[in-house]
């Protein structure tokens, strides 16, 4: 993901993957509905962070960095090692 566009993209496609229309993405996460097809469209060409992690919020998502080049983050790493590791003693 390297565009505004590429999140505009993933929001619309998280929201279609979660079976959700825009009016009930947009009530889940307290915003209108003209706004998340705003966002998803790019129609003013910019997009709000928190308005973008509250919808992916409400759509059961969390927005997470992660180093270029890598699908994984940190907490995936960890979960993996400690479910190698096995329980603790």
């Amino acid at each position: 993901m390297t565009t505004l566009a590429d999140v505009s993209d993933m929001l619309k496609d998280v929201r279609r993957e979660t079976a959700l229309s825009q009016n009930e993405l947009a009530r889940r996460a307290g915003v209108a509905r003209t706004t998340v097809a705003r966002m998803e469209t790019l129609a003013k060409g910019d997009m709000s962070v928190s308005v973008l992690v509250r919808l992916l919020e409400a759509a059961g998502y969390d927005l997470k960095v992660v180093a270029h080049g890598h699908g994984r983050t940190l907490d995936d790493i960890l979960a993996e090692q400690r479910a190698s590791n096995g329980p603790a003693q």
